[in-house]
């Protein structure tokens, strides 16, 4: 990374901010909220020689670790609530109620077959065996880099669709999580497509946690972590949210942290947020009192 005195302030992530609340249709939501939403806003790109891909609008040291337990937890395979809590993730009690468990047929607490870990770590096969997508992609990236077929996907279909006859296997339907790999001169670029976007709550949250994949996966496949890219399809706010964001908006852009792996291992399974440290973070004031959608 650049010296912390020579990156450049990055508005990417604010400058969606003012996209969603200036083009964003009123509609209704599954949460019982309305939003404001707009199909496909630009993508952020994010080289991390600029810096660590967080959020300095608000600060959010009270929860980046915890995003990246949460995917170190679904990288392995968990997905039940005692299981993220094990990693750090705290945040999953009210998607794990009873209620939506029983509605589908799930063990209270189990976030169901069609969720991250499942998905990640055991997706269901024809052959009947389960399939770790996270160990033969990085399999895949050290024995062919060039390839363009580096890919990851979260979605089950059979656990996921809903209708007549039919009975969703999963909470949460996975928000984010499909990731193309490019490995091009040695340097790795994680782009990430997000099809639901919370951009007040959910987004710095994911770039947290998919700016740190990349980092360890870059360390396990030998390469250098250049560049996170986050697209989107459906990018919201919450109309609830809105004054939170305009006071987002008024206040001047920051540059990016440092974030550090102080522990580099060779099994991307054995990394948990403990092996990451923060430094060079000066953002703005916290802001706790954002609603959250459930």
């Amino acid at each position: 990374m650049k010296p912390f005195e020579e990156r450049t302030p990055d508005t990417q992530y604010r400058d969606n901010l003012e996209y969603i609340l200036k083009h964003g249709e009123r509609v209704s939501s599954q949460q019982g909220v309305d939003a404001l939403t707009v199909i496909a806003p630009p993508p952020m790109h994010f080289k991390l020689e600029n810096g660590f891909p967080m959020i300095t609008e608000r600060s959010v040291k009270g929860f980046w670790k915890g995003s990246i337990g949460e995917i170190c937890a679904f990288i392995n395979g968990e997905r039940t609530l005692e299981g993220l809590e094990s990693y750090g993730c705290k945040f999953w009690t009210p998607w794990g109620t009873p209620e939506k468990a029983a509605k589908r047929g799930l063990a209270v607490g189990d976030l169901g077959p069609g969720s991250y870990g499942a998905a990640f770590h055991d997706f269901p096969t024809a052959e009947g065996e389960s399939y770790n997508q996270i160990k033969n992609i990085i399999e895949q990236m050290i024995e062919f880099p060039h390839l363009r077929t580096h890919f990851i996907s979260p979605w089950i279909p059979q656990y996921i669709i809903r209708g007549t006859g039919k009975q969703q296997k999963v909470v949460v339907a996975p928000c984010h999580g499909w990731m193309h790999f490019r490995i091009i001169d040695n340097k790795l670029t994680l782009h990430m497509f997000q099809r639901s976007a919370d951009f007040p709550v959910g987004v710095p949250s994911n770039m947290i946690q998919y700016s740190a994949l990349l980092m360890m996966l870059a360390h396990v496949t030998n390469t250098i972590p250049h560049e996170f890219v986050h697209s989107f399809s459906d990018a919201h706010i919450y109309v609830d949210q809105i004054p939170n964001v305009e006071e987002l908006l008024t206040r001047a852009p920051l540059r990016l942290p440092t974030v550090t792996m102080i522990n580099k291992k060779d099994d991307i399974f054995a990394y948990r947020s403990e092996d990451f440290e923060l430094s060079d973070y000066e953002p703005h004031p916290g802001m706790k009192d954002i609603p959250v959608a459930v």
